[in-house]
């Protein structure tokens, strides 16, 4: 044994045994971090989705609203008739 009360092989078990812990820490915090990352993009996601759903029933009403315009504009058009100062007779 030295001065200190360690051989030099506890000294290296010990030194051992601490960064088993330390790597147990930093893993501890690695997950927790991860975990936090996790649910704030989940609840990115989710909102994401919702927009995307709320975007979605938006475009079908402004499609049917298109739809009944165009149908609208056809049955108020004009029928294909020959515009008043055409006169064929002159042709």
């Amino acid at each position: 044994m030295e001065r200190g009360g360690l051989s030099p092989r506890s000294r290296t078990q010990a030194a051992k045994k601490m960064d088993a812990q330390e790597k147990i820490a930093r893993l501890e915090e690695l997950s927790w971090f991860q975990e936090k990352l996790l649910a704030q993009l989940n609840e990115a996601l989710t909102g994401q989705q919702r927009q995307l759903d709320m975007m979605e029933k938006r475009l079908l009403r402004l499609e049917e609203h298109v739809s009944m315009l165009m149908l609208d504009a056809q049955q108020e058009a004009p029928v294909n008739a020959l515009p008043p100062h055409y006169m064929p007779e002159r042709y």
